[in-house]
């Protein structure tokens, strides 16, 4: 695809062009609806860019292979929704404790269970963070439109590589499924992982460096890469040294948090000095901007903060908003998960309201504007 290119695609297809122009050369995955289009457009245009398509028995299949190509030195990705992401957590927990790059586009829809496989929902906005046991740390994105599909998922393969990390792509039935003109950047960044500069004796594949991200080698390299779920130490062998799991367990931590300012910073929109303000992300976010539109036309400042990264919550940047808001609604597609966050940050100091919609349908501007009528 060139650089500079206008395009008219899908939600899911716009993944899949992140991806590749990210340098993905490996999915794996199993059909599961509303994400399957990413899949069957991977399985003929991964193989025309040199790259492989594997199309798994299942989800646990598909994302132990994603694994074992990020250990191999690929750019390797899968997508899946609600019922097939719950069967990776297991191995999620497995990409983070031995810090494989990958990442998984979770495209939502209406749960719990099998829920209603071709309806939007947002509702594993927790599951994102804490779907897998143990403490770790997670990086979460969230599009909010066509455009936002392409952008953060070739973002998501650059921090997956910088910091040796499985990163989740936050997407839904109704984005998945949009289409839209989509501008194909020409100053796009591309990160690959960082190699390991010593002689292959010195090689210690969890050895981290000031950023506390290890060098990784690849299966095949000259230098040794072991590999385990396990705790284990700088060489990779397994201990239950509690003082090296304690190490270990807090820079897997603090790789992630202490650089959150590198992950796609929240967007405002609206009035910069309304003392109302939207919190919103992925499709919703497209929703709360027309009503901070039609607000403005009938005279009511609002403003929207838009969340694009999702994990890790970007408090600074939002406890900065909230300072000056009296008024804070949070419109999402689920019984009240985002809004926990913001009621966590805001510390008392503005008035916190859910707009909550989980009939199976979108929320819309109108919905908005009459519950804010409601709550100003």
């Amino acid at each position: 695809m060139n650089f500079g290119e206008k395009v008219f695609l899908q939600g899911n297809e716009a993944c899949v062009r992140g991806a590749l122009d990210a340098g993905a050369g490996f999915f794996a995955g199993y059909p599961i609806s509303p994400s399957t289009e990413i899949a069957e457009l991977c399985s003929r245009v991964l193989p025309e860019s040199g790259g492989t398509f594997i199309q798994m028995e299942d989800e646990i299949a598909s994302i132990a292979a994603v694994i074992g190509a990020g250990l191999g030195g690929l750019k390797a990705f899968t997508a899946t929704s609600g019922p097939g992401f719950s069967l990776m957590q297991e191995n999620l927990g497995m990409a983070v404790m031995a810090e494989v790059p990958c990442v998984i586009i979770n495209v939502q829809r209406f749960g719990p269970a099998t829920g209603i496989a071709t309806k939007p929902a947002q509702a594993d906005v927790m599951q994102s963070r804490y779907g897998s046991h143990g403490d770790y740390g997670m990086i979460v994105l969230t599009p909010s439109s066509v455009q936002e599909c392409y952008e953060l998922t070739l973002e998501a393969f650059n921090l997956a590589e910088r910091f040796r990390s499985p990163v989740i792509v936050l997407s839904d039935a109704a984005l998945a499924h949009l289409r839209e003109q989509v501008v194909i950047p020409g100053d796009m960044r591309v990160v690959d992982r960082k190699k390991p500069a010593c002689p292959p004796q010195e090689y210690l594949p969890y050895s981290p460096g000031p950023d506390m991200i290890p060098p990784m080698a690849a299966y095949g390299d000259p230098h040794i890469m072991r590999v385990t779920g396990l705790v284990h130490d700088k060489r990779g062998y397994s201990t239950a040294d509690g003082a090296e799991a304690d190490r270990l367990l807090r820079r897997l931590v603090h790789k992630i948090e202490d650089y959150a300012h590198e992950f796609p910073p929240p967007l405002y929109w609206g009035d910069q000095d309304a003392t109302t303000l939207l919190v919103a992300h992925g499709v919703v976010a497209r929703a709360a901007r027309g009503a901070v539109v039609q607000a403005h036309k009938m005279g009511i400042p609002v403003g929207l903060l838009q969340l694009r990264t999702l994990w890790p919550f970007p408090d600074r940047i939002l406890a900065g908003y909230l300072e000056k808001a009296k008024t804070v609604l949070v419109p999402e597609m689920n019984l009240g998960q985002v809004v926990r966050e913001v009621r966590r940050v805001n510390e008392g100091k503005a008035d916190i309201h859910l707009l909550s919609r989980t009939d199976t349908g979108v929320i819309t501007p109108a919905q908005i504007i009459a519950k804010l009528q409601e709550v100003i």
